[in-house]
């Protein structure tokens, strides 16, 4: 009898094509499949939480397969581990769950974070892991404008033209702007998101902290279901999947 096996997994997505397996590059989920099937002998599918494109990081990815020999969770952590090396890829937490538990469809929340850093000078120890913008931004306006995206909507103008979802509609459960220094950090949660709805939602926010839009015009942006209405697509390296909740 099969042992399913639930991973959280950490990631710079930069070196890869996004996390599910593409002909066009390496993704993340075919470094973990590769690396379990080094290890056990076993070609396996790994699905996750939420895909992520390619350049996107992740500190808490969630993910399952399912194996046909029995093996502890240690083991798997860290022999998936030892076969991920050199590659930026690594199985933070191993555990073994019941079978119907589904990574992706048993998730209750997402929550990204997006970094963006507010400094003249270049990025350095951040390059690649932040979005480097030069230009003053005014935090507290585009904490206003986030306000008004909480909640129950249709998000269109913040929904990339290639997006698969059936519908437009999502609930916003969170949608925080909070400056550190020269950081400023935006919290997103919700059940679901639609494709680049989070960096679609960044780089709006983006044009309102640099006084373009008045962070009450967010709303009037929402409520045109256009994508050209709203702001540019913040590039991917400033977003990260922080976590996923179950019930």
């Amino acid at each position: 009898m099969s042992q399913r096996f639930k991973l959280t997994l950490e990631y710079d997505g930069g070196p890869f094509v996004g996390w599910q397996r593409q002909d066009n590059g390496h993704s993340v989920q075919a470094a973990v499949e590769d690396a379990v099937h080094a290890f056990s002998g076993e070609r396996v599918v790994v699905h996750c939480a939420g895909r992520t494109d390619a350049g996107v990081h992740a500190v808490a990815q969630v993910a399952h397969f399912d194996l046909e020999r029995s093996t502890r969770p240690d083991t798997v952590r860290d022999a998936v581990n030892h076969h991920l090396k050199p590659q930026p890829v690594a199985v933070i937490a191993a555990e073994e769950v019941d079978s119907d538990f589904h990574a992706r469809f048993s998730a209750r929340e997402r929550s990204y974070l997006y970094r963006i850093v507010n400094r003249r000078a270049p990025l350095v120890l951040d390059a690649g892991r932040a979005w480097w913008v030069p230009k003053q931004l005014d935090a507290e306006a585009m904490a206003a404008a986030a306000q008004r995206l909480l909640g129950r909507h249709d998000f269109t103008s913040f929904r990339a033209s290639e997006c698969q979802a059936d519908s437009p509609v999502k609930t916003l459960d969170r949608l925080e702007v909070v400056r550190e220094g020269e950081t400023i950090e935006i919290y997103a949660a919700a059940r679901s998101f639609l494709h680049h709805q989070v960096r679609n939602i960044a780089g709006t926010l983006k044009q309102i902290g640099h006084g373009r839009w008045a962070p009450e015009e967010i709303s009037a942006i929402l409520e045109t279901r256009d994508r050209s209405a709203a702001g540019e697509t913040a590039p991917p390296e400033g977003l990260y999947l922080i976590g996923v909740s179950y019930e």
